[in-house]
């Protein structure tokens, strides 16, 4: 019969109980299973775990020096005696004495059967049981093999990197949440500021700062809403980025940003330099694109095909005139400053109408020497 596995389980420890005296066997059967078992009985010593074996009847034939130390106990206070009348009713649990059981008669494999085991030195202990029948071809006699693995250390360091990695997650939620806010009211600031200065040319400095500082903060907000250390979603998180764009910066609701996407996520640091990227884009967009109360459409685009994608950002305004090709302002140094980050290139075609500014990464191929 084939081997099978059986699921993880847990169980709690059981109260104490009466102890069976050791079954009494024939001098000659136990000299015959001395014989049979003379290398499992070696190999049993030898291991450094708690290792136990048990005849067919769940009664215990030996137990290695591991075992006896983890419980306190001498081998001559084990062998003979059934499994669930050891040490003080650690072992007294009905579904533990039917899951091996079903090793026996059923010829399945236990792995990693969750345990916990109040040990009598060292308290409450949480550990992993093996078991599996032992095919002995000479002998019609069953045997199982029970072998137990201490993972109390274990379980409380990832217990306690769990609480680490929450608390570390609270704490930048909560610096996230500060800096956008900060970066809320210096935008205001800057906004009330330019409309009280008489110089026109510093009216469009601070207003220029103030965009920008709105383009970060809306940013920082969309990735707020994903965890610590997260992969984020390219089609959402430019579709909630397009829409506060539109809010912030288009009072008259004259032009409309809207994006489209495939199926893909990037990491987190990729996904700021992506949202920086697409908000210079829309501001340059905004500020070029459509002079005179023109109406149109900002439309970002995102395509990702295995380690390839292409962001772009296209307009249908006026298009670029020959001074906007020679000059390379702020926006343009910012997005291939990000470009050169994410390692792609950077794109500008000119539409009819209207122009769209591309970042293009298409990974190098291994050159075979």
């Amino acid at each position: 019969m084939s081997s099978q596995t059986l699921p993880t389980a847990s169980r709690e420890s059981k109260p104490a109980f009466a102890r069976t005296a050791p079954q009494a066997l024939p001098y000659a059967s136990l000299a015959e299973r001395d014989r049979g078992n003379s290398l499992a009985h070696a190999i049993v010593a030898t291991v450094r775990e708690p290792l136990i074996v048990l005849d067919g009847n769940l009664r215990v034939l030996a137990t290695n020096r591991s075992f006896c130390h983890v419980f306190q106990v001498e081998p001559a206070e084990t062998q003979g005696y059934l499994v669930q009348d050891l040490g003080d009713g650690q072992w007294c649990s009905p579904a533990l004495k039917q899951l091996l059981l079903d090793v026996l008669s059923r010829d399945i494999v236990i792995e990693a059967y969750e345990l916990d085991l109040e040990l009598p030195t060292i308290g409450r202990r949480h550990m992993l049981l093996n078991a599996r029948q032992v095919v002995d071809e000479k002998s019609s006699d069953m045997t199982l093999l029970v072998a137990l693995e201490d993972v109390t250390p274990r379980r409380e360091a990832e217990a306690l990197k769990a609480s680490l990695l929450k608390k570390q997650e609270t704490l930048l939620l909560e610096v996230q949440h500060r800096v956008g806010n900060s970066l809320q009211i210096i935008a205001s600031i800057l906004l009330l500021k330019a409309r009280n200065v008489q110089s026109e040319e510093t009216r469009l400095h601070l207003r220029d700062v103030h965009q920008r500082i709105v383009s970060v903060s809306t940013v920082q907000q969309q990735l707020r809403m994903s965890s610590f250390g997260d992969d984020v979603e390219v089609g959402p998180y430019l579709s909630k980025l397009c829409e506060s764009l539109e809010t912030s910066m288009i009072a008259d609701g004259r032009i409309t940003v809207g994006s489209r996407s495939t199926i893909a996520s990037v990491k987190s640091n990729d996904a700021v330099s992506f949202g920086l990227i697409v908000t210079e884009l829309v501001i340059n967009a905004l500020k070029h694109g459509f002079p005179d109360e023109r109406k149109g459409h900002v439309a970002v685009d995102f395509a990702g095909r295995g380690r390839e994608w292409r962001l772009s950002v296209s307009d249908n305004g006026v298009g670029r005139h020959d001074q906007d090709r020679r000059h390379v302002g702020l926006g343009t140094s910012i997005v291939e400053a990000l470009a050169q980050q994410l390692k792609a290139k950077v794109e500008i075609l000119d539409c009819s109408p209207g122009t769209s500014t591309a970042i293009v990464y298409i990974p190098k191929r291994p050159v075979c020497p």
